[in-house]
């Protein structure tokens, strides 16, 4: 069941969690190049807002689309910008995606 947002729209969300090998190194690297990965992603198709934060092992990106069209899409180009831009080998992430039910 997804929820309408302000603007009308259900949205879908997916979280990317990363850790064990590169996950450090990558978070490292969207710090970096913070403007590359908001061209990157913003531009998906029905976006809405992406987050990213460090944890002790790695860490979570979260992205909120319009639908999972959209969320699919920005797993797409993540994975894409992970394996064209870091150097050392990254553990895939753990996703977890769904639809809203709430959202303030």
């Amino acid at each position: 069941m997804a929820v309408a947002t302000g603007k009308g729209c259900p949205v879908h969300v997916v979280i990317r969690s990363y850790s064990g090998q590169g996950a450090s190194e990558l978070f490292d690297l969207l710090g970096q190049r913070e403007e590359d990965v908001k061209t990157i992603v913003s531009a998906v198709p029905g976006f809405v807002s992406y987050a990213a934060f460090r944890t002790e092992g790695g860490g979570v990106a979260v992205t909120v689309c319009q639908d999972k069209t959209g969320t699919d899409e920005s797993s797409r180009r993540a994975a894409e910008w992970v394996k064209e831009n870091v150097s050392t080998t990254v553990d895939p992430p753990a996703i977890t995606e769904g639809s809203a039910f709430l959202q303030f």
